[in-house]
């Protein structure tokens, strides 16, 4: 590949970008910092891992549709740019945005914001897979799963 090419997209996109939606609040305990000080990456992982579920509950992917379709997620990109550093005692919340839709991939972003100051301390890029668990192949969203997340 040259450095020109890029690789095609498989599959039309079904939605266009969405505006944030608060999918996690926590705190930084002492525990999540390392011998620096700061909150270590592992913690900031575990965040937007409990923001991703949020999400997904919200478009209606809650553990009982897992269940009961056997289906699940596979991560298949995850993108972490570190803004400013998170020390014990900081209250954060995460917001979430959906950046594209297509048939079997879904692509969000998550924004972790300190909320004493506003500023913004991480922010993480994810690609998921949808899943038969069972045949482990990627399968389409369900069309109820489409139109929740083109919803407004």
């Amino acid at each position: 590949m040259t450095a020109a090419a890029k690789p095609k997209a498989r599959g039309k996109p079904t939605s266009t970008p969405t505006s944030l939606a608060v999918t996690y609040k926590g705190c930084v305990y002492p525990w999540h910092c390392d011998h620096v000080g700061h909150m270590n990456v592992m913690h900031y992982v575990g965040k937007f891992d409990e923001a991703t579920w949020n999400f997904f509950a919200d478009l209606g992917m809650t553990p009982a549709y897992f269940r009961d379709h056997h289906c699940g997620m596979a991560a298949v990109q995850q993108n972490i740019t570190y803004k400013r550093e998170l020390m014990a005692g900081d209250v954060v919340e995460i917001s979430t945005r959906l950046i594209e839709l297509r048939e079997r991939v879904i692509r969000f972003e998550h924004v972790m914001v300190e909320r004493g100051n506003g500023e913004v301390a991480a922010i993480c890029d994810l690609t998921g897979v949808h899943l038969d668990r069972r045949a482990r192949k990627s399968i389409p969203f369900p069309p109820e799963i489409l139109s929740k997340a083109k919803a407004p």
